[in-house]
């Protein structure tokens, strides 16, 4: 029988290619979504590719009604918690929405799990609870803080996991750290497709090739590094998505809590980016470098090594394979799925 598992925001950029792995590694999935960021659309093109009809439960985390009662239909073994807010900026203008999404949310679903006697989860945490580190590769041990309410919200929830991990070892816990996810499915049927205005570099210079943007703004061309732009460890959201398929088939023969980096271990720079892009879809990217951004640091990227030991897992796809996925995505999808039903 078929592992059953909920993936929260599984309609979302990362949730929806980890739902064509899990799919395509045997086993059965469950969205739960409220489309905030999202389209309904992206069902039918995970059906196109999967070949399997998703199912989407439309609600929010933090109603603790309709979790009771999809915990109580589905015989879930895992559950994949994808669902919060992300945009930096924003939590800081919105700190009450951010603390209420992210960290309440997670205390409502972690209760229904808990209630339903399903113990395994897979967290979607971030780089972001580094704090600004100052020297990079960073490894799981480096101390945590953050500079935003976003930060701070995925902080808190890493602490409460380990607090529920040391109270009850029966629970089964990964806190999975990502650097800077990008790329896009092979198909070109999904991709990153942020509503408003990007917060992230690649969807922004996606959307300035495709002719949504004028140009792009470069934070910064005066940091300590070889072209004086910052570098980030970019990682392809396929392998983002097998990282959470190896973190759930890890609990087949372990238990207890592990907290990992999905990172590739190196830094590229934002002008190589803009280059491998330009190579990637012959067009030439607009942009101008501007003042630094507060809270940019030169350089950061993963220590990936404890991902490889524990979890078997590594990441396969070079930025030029990231770049050529965006644009096939973005040129097959220029408006993203605004437009589509």
């Amino acid at each position: 029988m078929k592992k059953k598992v909920l993936i929260t925001g599984g309609a979302g950029f990362i949730g929806s290619h980890t739902y064509i792995n899990l799919v395509s590694a045997g086993y059965t999935a469950v969205i739960l979504d409220n489309l905030s960021n999202s389209n309904p659309c992206i069902l039918d093109r995970l059906e196109s590719i999967t070949n399997t009809k998703p199912e989407l439960i439309i609600g929010n985390i933090n109603d603790a009604a309709l979790l009771e009662e999809t915990f109580s239909k589905h015989n879930f073994s895992a559950v994949i918690h994808f669902a919060g807010l992300k945009a930096v900026g924003e939590s800081v203008e919105k700190p009450l929405d951010y603390y209420n999404n992210n960290i309440s949310g997670t205390l409502c679903l972690l209760s229904a799990m808990q209630k339903a006697k399903v113990k395994t989860l897979i967290f979607s945490s971030s780089a972001t609870v580094y704090g600004n580190a100052e020297s990079s590769p960073l490894k799981e041990n480096h101390p945590r803080s953050a500079t935003s309410p976003y930060g701070r919200s995925k902080l808190i929830v890493e602490n409460i996991l380990e607090d529920l991990s040391f109270s009850d070892p029966t629970w089964n816990i990964a806190c999975l750290r990502y650097f800077n996810p990008v790329g896009a499915h092979p198909s070109g049927l999904i991709g990153e497709d942020p509503k408003g205005t990007p917060n992230n570099l690649m969807p922004y210079i996606a959307q300035v090739a495709v002719g949504r943007r004028s140009s792009l703004s470069v934070f910064g061309g005066d940091y300590n590094t070889p072209d004086g732009t910052c570098r980030r460890d970019y990682i392809h959201v396929v392998d983002l998505a097998e990282g959470h398929v190896a973190a759930l088939n890890y609990y087949n023969s372990n238990s207890g809590l592990i907290t990992v980096n999905l990172g590739t271990g190196s830094g590229v720079s934002v002008l190589q980016v803009i280059e491998k892009f330009e190579e990637a879809s012959g067009v030439k990217i607009n942009y101008s470098i501007t003042s630094r951004r507060s809270g940019d640091v030169a350089e950061c990227w993963a220590d990936p090594t404890l991902a490889k030991q524990r979890l078997g897992w590594v990441a396969r796809r070079s930025i030029e394979d990231m770049c050529k996925d965006t644009w096939n995505w973005q040129s097959k999808n220029p408006t993203g799925l605004s437009d589509q039903q």
